[in-house]
């Protein structure tokens, strides 16, 4: 009989609660009957928030090298990559709905939607915006202050981009948005507590 090292059944417990997490939310919005009275543009915008959201799952645990089998080295470059894929599913969400409804995304985006997610989800969006500029700009940032920079932005992404999917009542099913939602935020502080032991070691 043959017996797994164990480090690979934790590998692939890891892997599939990882894949579970991110595939469970986005079947369980295919299946929403909210859907069939929605335009295409509006399903693709709301599926791009669905996805961009998944991706908050990855990036800690890219950035962290909490995924096994990847590297850390290697885990950062996809971190980075994800990053991009981040923006351009936000800036799909936020067209799609502009196209949808333009003064609906006008009040939003200048903050004067009654509505308290609008609020948490343009907040994080202009977080996302700011983290992918100061991307571009490590080299010419001091170290500390573009980790420090960096750490605050990605608080305030995942915080807005949480709230702002609990708050909301839709496309998402319920029970599995809550646990996206929480696993956002569990895998975050792990990624933020680990860098900060590192960091003091």
């Amino acid at each position: 009989m043959k017996v797994n090292p164990p480090g690979r059944g934790r590998a692939i417990l890891i892997w599939g609660a990882v894949t579970a997490a991110i595939a469970v939310p986005i079947a369980a919005a295919a299946m929403s009957p909210l859907l069939q009275w929605r335009d295409p543009v509006y399903i693709i915008a709301s599926f791009a928030g669905i996805i961009a959201m998944a991706l908050l799952l990855l990036q800690p645990l890219l950035a962290g090298g909490l995924l096994p089998g990847i590297p850390a080295t290697r885990g950062r470059l996809i971190h980075r990559f994800t990053g991009v894929l981040l923006v351009i599913f936000v800036v799909v969400h936020v067209a799609g709905l502009w196209i949808t409804s333009p003064p609906d995304v006008i009040d939003a985006l200048t903050f004067a939607s009654p509505t308290p997610f609008s609020v948490w989800g343009v907040t994080a969006m202009w977080a996302v915006f700011l983290s992918a500029l100061l991307a571009t700009s490590r080299r010419r940032v001091r170290p500390r202050t573009w980790r420090l920079a960096h750490t605050a932005l990605a608080v305030v992404i995942v915080t807005g981009t949480v709230v702002h999917a609990w708050l909301i009542t839709g496309t998402m099913e319920t029970v599995s948005k809550a646990a996206l939602c929480i696993l956002v935020v569990a895998v975050t502080v792990k990624a933020l507590v680990d860098l900060r032991v590192w960091r003091r070691r």
